[in-house]
Order: C-alpha cells, then structure tokens, then sequence
C-alpha cells in the first residue's frame, strides 16, 4: 500500500513538472523500439522516431496525424522505388525526390507526414537496394511506431477541472463587475482600477484554447457544453462593457432610481450556471414598466439621464436573453418557427 501511493506522488509530481505529452512521449517511444525488436525488426530506432512524432496535444490530431502520416509514408516508398531505381541512389536524385515528393503531400493533404515519410526515404537512400524484405521492414516500423503512437495518445487527461476553475474565475469578476456597475448608479464614491476586465480577457483566451483541446478529445460529441458555455459568457462580457460606457455617461447630480441599481446588484448575485435569466427577465419588464409609468424629467439632464437609463435596460435585456438562449434552446427553436410562419403568413 505504501509502495503503491509512493507511486502515486510521484507520478502526480511528475505530471505538473514535466507534462503528459513529455511523459507518453518518454513511455511510447522506448515501447515502440522493444516491440519491434521483440517482432525482429531491422533499424528499430525509426520505430521510436516515428512514434515521437506522433504525439499529439489531442485525440482528433493524433487521429489526423497518424492517418496522414501512415499514408504519406506509404507514399514515401513508392516514390523512392520509383526514382532511387531508376535514377539511382544520390544526393541529387534524393533532392528531386523530395522537391517533387513534398508538393504531391500537400496536393492530397497529407503534408503532416512530411517529416515522418522523409525518414522513410532516408532509410531506402542509405540501404541503396530495395527488395520485399526491406519493403516489409519498412512497413512494420511504419505500423509499429505510428500504431503505438496513436494508442498511447489515446489517453488524454481530463480538462474539465480545469475548465470548472476558469469558469468560476469568470463568474467572480462578472459578479464584481455588477456590483461596482450598482454602486456607480448609487452614485457612491468607489476607487475601481477595472483591473477585472483585463483579468477577463486573459481568461477568455485561456478557455479558448483550453476548450478546443478539449472539443478535439470528444471526438465523437459535437455538442459541447463548455464551449457554449464560454461562448456565452463572452458575448455577455462585451455587452457588459457597453453597459459601463452607459453607466459613465450617468450624471452624478439626477437621482436615479435605487430599483435599477438593486436589480443589477442581484443580477451580480445571480451570476452561475443555473438558469436565471428567465426570472430576471420577468422583473426586467415589471421595471421597465415602472420607468415608463414614472413621471416624465423636468430639465434636460433628467431627460439626458432618462434617455441612457432605457439604453442601459436595453443591454440588461440583451444580455440575459444570451443566457436564456442557451439554456432554453427549445423555446427559442419554437419561437424562430413561429416567426418564421409568421413572416410566411404575410407573403400570403
């Protein structure tokens, strides 16, 4: 037991230091050399270089590389069978190989297994002879190390960890946004650096590299909750930004309502993964409502600040609708057809 959780540490030590890509790279290609000596294969340091070259950041281009390369070697032989025996075995011959061979890659493209296929062709350059018993060699080693590659990057960690902790981070600085944003329509007097929109930007690039990695691992899922999930919160962060712009415009000597300011305080409170927007939408329109019905300003900043006020309600609206959207899908499908019917209702 001891022994066991020994090796527990220090594989998870090893996994921060070095990286899973370093470590199935350390353990693949020594794999692949042991089963090609083990099967008797000639020259197996090419099973090793073409199984480092195989790994890959995720399951989708491992697939697309170990298919590209596989072809690309095969392709690799036939041409050096091609030009090697007939034009002979020479430096010169292998540069007009490899002029025409690179370009015949990209045409189908498959030009990831340029690099993998050239060392293919530099072993038939060096052995100068080709018979069925090199050819054969060459296609185990193809096999054995792209094979062996594309199995152990099979094994991609998990990046939902990963991907709850940003999306916390981003609820957090949403929240503290709308809680500056309240206290700004209070009028109260806050020293804010707005340091967490830079903070947000990072992190939206963060996740956007992170859920693409992740999209690729889920090969046979299109549907992917994180990426819609990042997609919205960033559609609603750029509407936040308009949102402050509004709210700057605000002068500081018209009293505004402290119903606007308590609804966006509990909008900040709101910020998560559960669906909301539907109920804030509901109060959104009881405030509307209530800004309509209020007596009209009497001077002209009153009117000014009235005008930025139902803009502001505006972006609100905007920006829980982006949410709703992707939690209702169904209701905003039947409310597309319904429109649609409509607008085929009226050609009629």
């Amino acid at each position: 037991m001891n022994i066991t959780y020994r090796f527990y540490r220090l594989t998870s030590v090893l996994r921060s230091k070095i990286g899973y890509r370093t470590l199935k790279t350390a353990v693949a290609t020594p794999l692949s050399m042991a089963i090609a000596q083990a099967l008797g294969v000639s020259n197996v340091a090419t099973a090793g270089i073409l199984t480092m070259l195989c790994i890959q950041p995720s399951r989708r281009k491992s697939f697309e590389t170990a298919s590209h390369r596989f072809l690309a070697c095969l392709l690799a032989i036939a041409f050096s069978a091609v030009f090697f025996e007939i034009f002979g075995y020479s430096a010169i011959v292998l540069a007009i190989l490899l002029m025409v061979f690179i370009p015949t890659t990209i045409f189908f493209k498959i030009e990831r297994g340029i690099f993998t296929s050239t060392v293919i062709t530099l072993n038939i350059y060096l052995f100068e002879k080709l018979n069925i018993h090199f050819i054969t060699n060459q296609l185990y080693l193809i096999v054995i190390g792209i094979g062996v590659g594309f199995l152990v990057n099979l094994y991609m960690p998990s990046l939902d960890k990963q991907l709850e902790n940003l999306k916390k981070s981003v609820e957090v600085r949403f929240k503290i946004i709308f809680l500056q944003i309240a206290q700004m329509i209070k009028m109260e007097d806050i020293h804010w650096d707005k340091k967490e929109i830079e903070e947000l930007e990072t992190l939206f690039t963060q996740s956007s590299e992170l859920v693409m990695r992740d999209r690729e691992n889920r090969m046979l899922n299109d549907k992917h909750s994180y990426y819609e999930y990042f997609q919205m919160r960033r559609h609603q962060f750029d509407i936040l930004q308009e949102i402050l712009i509004l709210v700057e415009r605000l002068s500081r000597e018209v009293r505004i309502s402290s119903d606007i300011a308590l609804f966006i305080d509990n909008l900040g409170k709101d910020v998560h993964t559960e669906d909301t927007a539907s109920y804030h939408l509901k109060e959104l329109n009881k405030l509307k409502q209530q800004f309509k019905n209020s007596k009209p300003p009497k001077t002209y900043e009153g009117f000014e600040a009235r005008s930025v006020l139902f803009q502001l309600l505006f972006e609100i609206e905007r920006y829980l609708s982006v949410k709703q959207n992707l939690m209702q899908p169904e209701k905003r499908k039947r409310r597309r057809l319904r429109i649609s019917k409509t607008q085929e209702g009226s050609d009629l």
